[in-house]
């Protein structure tokens, strides 16, 4: 059956790539638009990248960020206290080790990613090496989409957790949500992570999916970046002195200045509501206080 040309868009994210090489080799078996993400100092995670690009399937750097809370750590974790040379040589490392990656996720991250200026140098490096981000939120006052959005460094949101509890119960009951999701906004992005109950609800329900959802890779899911200046252009002296004093601003950056507002509003909310949580929920337990799957998230470290 041939996808409708109104289908939703879905894209399926499984972290944390290359310590379980059993269900790795299972993820890998799924369909292609299932993306990857590796954690580039694996000991698995160069041979799943290269057996990835070989199917066609696109594939990320899970790069590893400071949490708030106490966790192991994993090496060449960025942090907010180094400087810009120190991101770019861990960021050209992990390049270096997961091959063919076009993109980059956090593993953990929540103090890393809710810092502007360490998330402007992680951007600023991105953009060097032309790979996109997809924030994870693994924090509600995330700083990511900010940093590089003002870099011109496409970026994406993920959505939805499917295995906060690892059970094939919950991963298929957050398989629906990502569906419903996508249907309302017309895309969405999951992410999940090799757990057997993940792998196994995942190889019964992606046969299952209706007709008019359609498996993405995260990358079609960027839109085109604004051909808008960022900085206007200053007109001659001699057109200044004939405009008249009452000017307004140019019309053009109208729009500009309720995108920075709408930011501004949308990122001052998530800080009253969520500052210093480490946590990776779904995006719902912002909506109603749920924070259950805190503990339960944060302990991405210890999965190897």
């Amino acid at each position: 059956m041939s996808t409708p040309a109104f289908a939703a868009k879905l894209a399926i994210v499984i972290d944390d790539f290359g310590y379980r090489k059993k269900e790795d080799n299972q993820i890998l078996q799924l369909p292609t638009p299932i993306s990857i993400a590796i954690l580039p100092d694996s000991p698995h995670g160069k041979e799943a990248a290269i057996k990835a690009h070989a199917q066609g399937r696109e594939i990320l750097i899970h790069m590893p960020m400071l949490p708030i809370s106490k966790q192991p750590l994993e090496q060449n974790t960025l942090k907010p206290s180094m400087g810009q040379e120190e991101i770019d040589r861990i960021i050209q490392h992990a390049i270096s080790n997961v091959p063919y990656a076009v993109g980059m996720n956090n593993h953990m991250g929540s103090a890393m990613t809710s810092d502007r200026q360490a998330m402007d140098r992680v951007i600023k490096a991105l953009n060097h090496s032309h790979l996109y981000f997809l924030d994870s939120v693994t924090i509600g006052n995330t700083q990511a989409a900010i940093a590089a959005q003002a870099a011109g460094v496409p970026s994406l949101r993920r959505h939805v957790f499917l295995d906060n509890v690892q059970t094939e119960a919950e991963t298929r009951q957050q398989l629906n949500r990502a569906i419903a999701l996508a249907r309302k906004n017309g895309s969405a992005i999951a992410i999940g992570h090799p757990h057997p109950s993940t792998v196994r609800a995942l190889q019964q329900q992606l046969p299952l999916l209706p007709a008019d959802i359609e498996l993405v890779a995260p990358s079609v899911l960027l839109k085109p970046l604004s051909t808008t200046p960022k900085e206007p252009i200053k007109p001659k002296v001699e057109a200044e002195k004939e405009q008249p004093k009452t000017q307004k601003p140019a019309s053009w950056l109208k729009p500009a200045q309720k995108a920075i507002i709408s930011i501004k509003e949308s990122t001052l909310l998530n800080v009253l509501s969520n500052k210093g949580k480490e946590h990776q929920p779904n995006d719902h337990s912002f909506e109603n206080g749920n924070t259950h799957s805190v503990e339960i998230m944060t302990n991405e470290a210890e999965l190897k």
